[in-house]
């Protein structure tokens, strides 16, 4: 189990409690907050990718029960006022701006998946790399909605991406073996995303789903 998950089960303030004893006492430094928490791509390298790949179980999917509601998003107060949606625009645009409630007024963003840029963040989808409902189908459905809530909100791994409307709509709740970005210079940097997400959340994939993802990083 993920550190993760395994303080979920805990309260809030006994989360405290348990990071300050391990703080004090050197057995884990906490780092000061990063400048820019919520980047589109990962770490992984496309050999990191295959070896978390290969530590994915291989499974079909769960069919039954999904429901958007069942994955509260764009928690509040993550960054000062800030929700999870206006974090994400302000670190994966340029220039951004925004006023006293965190709204981006200002500023350009471009679609990774299509190369289509935007002066205006309302013209701006933040799409889950791994769609809620294909997360729900791949293990999600098991969890609780407090870990739910905490993988629609993940600004750790590289979940969330500021993309284009259209593109965002065209994905839907696919996995890659049923669609990639349009862009095709992005594909390997995506499939390396999609399988750091699932590894650290430990999701499933299905068997189609698999050999899409590894024939894509033979490639990279």
């Amino acid at each position: 189990m993920h550190l993760r998950k395994g303080l979920t089960a805990l309260g809030g303030a006994a989360i405290i409690g348990v990071l300050a004893v391990a703080h004090h006492t050197g057995m884990i430094d906490i780092p000061a907050p990063e400048e820019s928490p919520s980047e589109a791509s990962g770490d992984s390298s496309p050999e990191t990718a295959l070896d978390q790949l290969d530590e994915l179980l291989i499974q079909d999917e769960h069919e039954d029960g999904y429901d958007r509601s069942l994955f509260p998003h764009w928690d509040s107060g993550v960054e000062g006022t800030c929700t999870t949606r206006q974090v994400v625009l302000k670190h994966q645009g340029e220039d951004v701006q925004t006023d006293d409630d965190c709204q981006p007024v200002s500023g350009t963003w471009t679609s990774t998946y299509d190369n289509e840029t935007f002066t205006d963040p309302g013209e701006v989808d933040i799409d889950h790399l791994v769609a809620l409902g294909e997360a729900w189908r791949s293990g999600a459905h098991a969890w609780t909605t407090q870990e739910r809530q905490q993988f629609a909100n993940d600004l750790d791994s590289p979940q969330l991406w500021a993309v284009s409307a259209s593109s965002n709509r065209s994905k839907g709740d696919a996995d890659p073996a049923d669609w990639m970005p349009p862009n095709q210079d992005v594909h390997c940097e995506y499939v390396t995303a999609w399988i750091e997400v699932k590894h650290t959340w430990d999701l499933t994939v299905d068997p189609d789903e698999e050999q899409a993802l590894h024939q894509t990083l033979q490639k990279c």
